[in-house]
């Protein structure tokens, strides 16, 4: 190497310092000045332990929080981070078990988290990351459909997509022509991600779209349709059930007091709570009802502890549909 190009690295000293400090330190792992110097020369730096001290208070000033311990267990170690360790299993545990990324781009995510702690705290990630019977898309797109999906929203642009669904062999059977509509927003639920959007064939109701199933995403320059002034998201989703489409319409429950926790949980504490008598309480809530089994599936969780009481044609729906599948199993 030349004298030029020593020079150079030399110069880098303080940044393969904070390096070091970042990948190898905490209050468990400190790393003693010996062990810096060793540490740096694998990086090509001769350094002396008066130019360490120096870096050190040099990068204290810029702002990192680097702790010096005396005594038989003396050493230097880095305190503040980014992300606590407690955080980033969090984003690990999300990662890991989110049906709508790929195992491969789980693992990818999880070693860039690990990138954000130190080599000891990175194997307690490691062990984060293992869930059992989770789903896992095929789609490698999903990732890229959501950044394209986030632009068109903002820039309010019409999108048109492939859309796809499963056969029994497990292939993809995409649904004729490619759909096209207006974006509105992107919302995540039943683990997984979904576009709420103006559907050009069915312009009269909201419609969703499950991104792990959209390919080949284009931004057109087709008129966009504006959504309604009062459309609010947070509204729209407390209607839908499994993130079917349909169109809403006010529904009277009455449930037993025991399951308050249950409806705020599911309609939010801003809901209306009517007195019905010492043991129930009632709600009216809008519920989308073009498509009523999502719905008719979360009320029979709570078996005889909930009801319909109106409208009268939901009930007699619910009705039905508990008929036929009690015959079935006669």
């Amino acid at each position: 190497m030349t004298d030029n190009g020593k020079s150079n690295i030399q110069r880098l000293k303080v940044m393969y310092l904070y390096k070091i400090l970042f990948e190898n330190t905490d209050e468990n792992h400190k790393i003693s000045m010996p062990e810096i110097l060793s540490e740096l020369e694998q990086y090509g730096i001769t350094a002396g332990r008066k130019g360490i001290y120096e870096d050190i208070e040099a990068l204290r000033t810029f702002g990192a929080e680097i702790i010096g311990t005396k005594g038989s267990n003396s050493g230097y170690y880095l305190v503040n981070r980014t992300f606590e360790l407690s955080e980033l299993k969090v984003l690990a545990d999300e990662v890991s078990s989110s049906k709508f990324l790929t195992e491969k781009r789980s693992r990818e995510l999880i070693k860039k988290l690990e990138t954000l702690t130190n080599i000891h705290s990175a194997k307690q990630l490691q062990r984060q990351v293992y869930v059992v019977g989770r789903g896992k898309t095929q789609n490698e797109q999903t990732l890229s459909n959501v950044d394209i999906l986030h632009r068109a929203i903002a820039e309010k642009r019409k999108i048109s997509f492939a859309y796809f669904d499963y056969d029994t062999k497990k292939h993809k059977k995409y649904r004729s022509g490619k759909r096209t509509c207006s974006p509105y927003a992107l919302t995540f639920s039943n683990e997984q991600y979904y576009l709420v959007a103006r559907y050009d064939k069915r312009p009269d109701l909201l419609t969703n779209f499950r991104v792990d199933r959209m390919e080949r995403i284009d931004i057109t320059d087709e008129p966009f349709i504006k959504a309604d002034p009062d459309f609010k998201i947070s509204e729209y989703l407390k209607s839908t059930f499994s993130m079917f489409s349909g169109h809403s319409e006010p529904v009277r429950l009455c449930f037993e007091n025991s399951l308050i926790n249950a409806v705020i949980d599911r309609f939010g504490k801003d809901i209306t709570i009517l007195s019905d008598d010492n043991e129930h309480f009632a709600i009216w809530t809008d519920v989308q009802t073009e498509q009523p089994a999502a719905f008719f599936s979360w009320l029979f969780l709570f078996g005889t502890q909930a009801e319909i009481v109106e409208p009268p044609e939901l009930k007699q729906q619910y009705s039905a549909m508990l008929h036929k599948v009690a015959d079935k199993y006669k």
